[in-house]
């Protein structure tokens, strides 16, 4: 049974009013993938009565299909940013959205926590609470830059006027939030939760203010700085951030689940399906993907300047029980069209399942070193790839299972950093869990620029490539590499691309058929370096390409199937 949509439902539930209504970008779709639908379920769990409105239509009183909340609204952007949703890299609007039935972009609009919030504003006046929550509201809670208005824009809670906002996963911080509305107690105390106040907090981290970041944009790095490294459950302080008068306060990040609560979350009731209400309009899209795949766990420490799933999830692994997983691969064998193909066992990234940092899980993440950096693993990070070895291989003797796929992205670096298990762990992929081919992350491979990115030199790739190839071979088997490349990352020039192009076609035997320019998106380093054109380690200026035309040629350059032609042209032409 669906969480109601509809008034309808409300009524065959016996409901006069819900709790809690949550507001998203994305259709109603029931599953665990899902955010809204997962912080649904676990109200529902706690005994409240939840109501969902997916892709309410902007232009006429469907906000109010529903009612109004007896505890308060809760608004995310959805599953993407919706700007990032909305727009490529070169800020050219997108025509599809996954998200959205029929695939047609037309119900997601820009910025859709503000827009959500006015119009709850609008059609219910003196309402209760509006709560942002989700990873749009979560990534823009300071100051911020935004990439498609080319400013620093205040924290999101002063834009939208809303009440509360619920940061991160959060999934603790929802349950006490809510008691705390219920109970009539202050739920400004609660872990997890950013809101605005007209004093400054006592004994709370003072970051540069508003003002100050659009005057010094070495004070926004200062800013960007404290932001990050007070992200951890465990080592974290809170912080404020004055903003004109009034300031922003940001307690310290809720706890993170344990292995029991993992498991407790990801086996409430979703029915994995779009909701009826949305149906006549189309399938969703992702849907395809996500019905028949398996969250392994939350978090990754990888650290990649230009992603931000270290601040939204955090840098820690928590991982699900072996146990518990299979048991929700059984469960997929009960639906009439499962055909026996699990689409992912994963996480953000796949094999940083089951294992972490005993030194970070006692004192909480380091702010002076990385896990993993460019030409190096922390020494006191032991990639073990032994459990997700084992739980693969648990998954393919479930019954009514013929493929599971790791079609998450895997840190290939690690694979060659894990002496017993490593090339076991390659090995079962390359044999069971590929679907003709394996996509991996170099970006780049000029070691200027991915130094700036954080990623990994270009050796580790070379050697991976090497085994990855072998094992291929050995199995009798013709799977390929797949790469994601970024053009025009902050410190990329032309040159370096050109670099790329020569590495990809001598080293890598290939030619790629895609790249991405990159997209500054908020609360990454590498949005920082885009708005301050300064590496924000050593404060020295970078370039950063902003031309638009320029961004395509480079990533044109490396898409180039003309391009050795027309080299050897342009040097023949030189020489004459």
């Amino acid at each position: 049974m669906f969480l109601p949509t509809t008034k309808k439902e409300m009524d065959s539930l016996g409901w006069e009013q819900c709790d809690v209504i949550l507001v998203s970008g994305d259709a109603y779709i029931d599953s665990p993938f899902i955010g809204v639908a997962t912080v649904g379920r676990i109200l529902e769990k706690f005994g409240y009565k939840v109501g969902i409105i997916g892709q309410p239509d902007i232009e006429t009183d469907d906000i109010k299909r529903l009612g109004e909340p007896k505890l308060y609204w809760g608004v995310s952007g959805g599953s993407i940013d919706s700007m990032v949703s909305n727009y490529t890299a070169t800020k050219k609007f997108r025509n599809t959205d996954d998200y959205t039935p029929g695939g047609v972009n037309d119900k997601r609009p820009d910025r859709a926590t503000l827009v959500y919030s006015n119009l709850i504003r609008r059609h219910f006046k003196d309402t209760v609470p509006i709560v942002l929550g989700g990873i749009e509201a979560s990534l823009r809670r300071v100051t911020h830059y935004d990439y498609w208005s080319n400013k620093l824009r205040k924290p999101v809670l002063f834009d939208a006027k809303a009440d509360y906002l619920i940061y991160g996963m959060g999934e603790i911080a929802i349950e006490e939030f809510t008691n705390a509305l219920r109970d009539g107690t202050d739920p400004k105390v609660v872990r997890g939760v950013s809101y605005i106040s007209k004093e400054p907090k006592e004994g709370y981290i003072k970051m540069p203010s508003h003002a100050d970041c659009l005057e010094d944009k070495e004070k926004y790095i200062d800013l960007f700085d404290i932001f990050y490294d007070n992200n951890d459950p465990i080592s974290a302080r809170g912080i404020y951030q004055q903003v004109d008068s009034r300031y922003m306060i940001q307690n310290p990040p809720c706890d993170y689940l344990d292995e029991k609560e993992m498991d407790e979350v990801a086996s409430l009731p979703y029915t994995r399906e779009l909701h009826p209400y949305h149906v006549p309009q189309g399938k969703v899209k992702c849907l395809e993907t996500i019905k028949f795949s398996v969250q392994t766990h939350h978090g990754c420490w990888g650290e990649c300047n230009f992603c931000a799933i270290g601040v939204h999830q955090g840098r820690t692994i928590r991982t699900r029980s072996e146990k518990n997983i299979i048991e929700e691969a059984k469960e997929f064998t009960k639906y009439k069209d499962f055909k026996g193909i699990i689409s992912d066992v994963g996480g953000p990234t796949a094999n940083m399942y089951g294992y972490e940092c005993g030194k970070k899980l006692k004192k909480g993440t380091c702010d002076d070193i990385r896990c993993v950096d460019f030409d190096r693993l922390c020494k006191v990070m032991k990639v073990d790839h032994s459990r997700h070895l084992k739980l693969l291989k648990d998954i393919r003797e479930v019954p009514g299972v013929k493929k599971a796929f790791v079609a998450s992205g895997i840190r290939y670096d690690f694979i060659a950093a894990d002496k017993k298990h490593g090339y076991d762990y390659l090995k079962q992929l390359v044999n069971h869990h590929i679907s003709g081919q394996m996509k991996v992350a170099p970006e780049h491979t000029s070691d200027r620029v991915l130094k700036l990115m954080g990623k990994p030199g270009k050796q580790p790739l070379i050697e991976f490539k090497k085994m990855y190839d072998r094992l291929n071979k050995e199995a009798g088997k013709k799977q390929f590499l797949t790469y994601y490349l970024i053009a025009a990352h902050p410190g990329c020039e032309e040159r370096d691309m050109h670099e790329l192009k020569q590495f990809t076609t001598h080293e890598l035997k290939m030619n790629p058929e895609q790249a991405q320019v990159f997209t500054p998106t908020p609360s990454t380093y590498s949005a920082v370096m885009y708005y301050t054109e300064m590496d924000p380690v050593t404060r020295k200026k970078i370039f950063v390409e902003k031309d638009r035309a320029r961004k395509e040629k480079q990533k044109s350059i490396v898409i180039d199937k003309k391009y050795h032609q027309r080299r050897k042209c342009s040097s023949a032409g030189m020489q004459s």
